[in-house]
């Protein structure tokens, strides 16, 4: 058994609480504004409202941006891509789910339930064919057939794990498949890793043994670590765990400015590589580095 390192955890709390007391700030001047408004002219109030409404939002959502979240509770959006010098950081396949992913609520904890997507796929790549499900917690409000689909294009992309003629992959709905993909809230990923001996603290992923356990919060909000759009972080996710899953070696940075292998584990720092989501670059070639053992 195989999880994301405890290294970023830090990172990743920081960030969560950092947020907290921007809400908690917002909320305290927007109250203060109000009291003082209800004792003002109604000329000063229009004034007062007018700067409160410009100042206050536009600060909060450049501190959340900072903190690297897509976070729409905050009232922001996902941030802008910083991947753009990299050449294997064109637009995702999943990138058309985006802006819909970053709006949904990540729950503390759900039922501990799951809802098997319904569609299928064809085969892609060639050689073994790896046949998979994905299955979503009930109660997210990501349905299972668009998270398939998502993490489909993402098997199935040319730079992914097909690249090489060795593997393939299958969407199956029913029946028997060789590995589970799973997204769930924080509290049953935790729940779920435990049980194999894995900490993840509310925020990390795990694989166990053939089913890998996505939390629903990297998967929305993305990592502070990672400077690539969103749809990027979920196809290293996937390509990461599923690398696993393949018998792939983690790997380090090969060196400043170099694409970040797809097996390395970038939640730790990029160590000076370009953030990247895939095995292969768009010329075919294996992306990798020296040893992390």
């Amino acid at each position: 058994m195989i999880i994301l390192p405890l290294v970023g955890i830090g990172t990743l709390l920081a960030a969560r609480q950092q947020q907290s007391r921007l809400s908690a700030g917002v909320a305290s001047e927007a109250r203060a504004a109000s009291s003082a408004s209800a004792s003002a002219s109604a000329a000063a109030e229009r004034a007062a409202t007018g700067s409160a409404s410009s100042a206050t939002p536009s600060a909060s959502a450049s501190v959340v941006a900072k903190a690297g979240y897509g976070l729409a509770s905050a009232g922001t959006s996902a941030p802008a891509s910083a991947a753009s010098a990299s050449p294997s950081a064109s637009a995702s396949p999943s990138g058309t789910a985006t802006a819909a992913a970053t709006s949904v609520s990540v729950p503390a904890t759900g039922p501990g339930t799951f809802r098997t997507a319904t569609v299928e796929g064809t085969t892609a790549g060639a050689g073994t064919i790896h046949t998979y499900k994905v299955e979503v917690e009930k109660g997210i409000e990501i349905p299972a057939d668009q998270a398939a689909r998502t993490i489909q294009a993402v098997l199935a992309d040319t730079r992914g794990w097909t690249a090489d003629g060795v593997d393939g992959f299958r969407l199956v709905s029913s029946g028997t498949a060789d590995f589970t993909v799973k997204i769930a809230t924080p509290g049953t990923v935790d729940k779920l890793c435990a049980a194999r001996g894995a900490r993840t603290y509310g925020e990390l992923n795990c694989k166990t043994g053939t089913t890998v356990v996505v939390n629903l919060r990297r998967w929305v909000q993305g990592s502070p670590q990672f400077d690539g759009p969103i749809s990027d972080y979920r196809a290293l996710i996937i390509n990461y765990e599923v690398g696993l899953i393949l018998g792939r070696d983690q790997v380090t940075c090969p060196g400043t400015g170099k694409l970040a292998p797809v097996m390395m584990q970038q939640i730790k720092g990029l160590k000076g590589c370009v953030a990247n989501a895939w095995p292969y670059d768009s010329q075919g070639g294996y992306i990798t580095g020296p040893s992390a053992s």
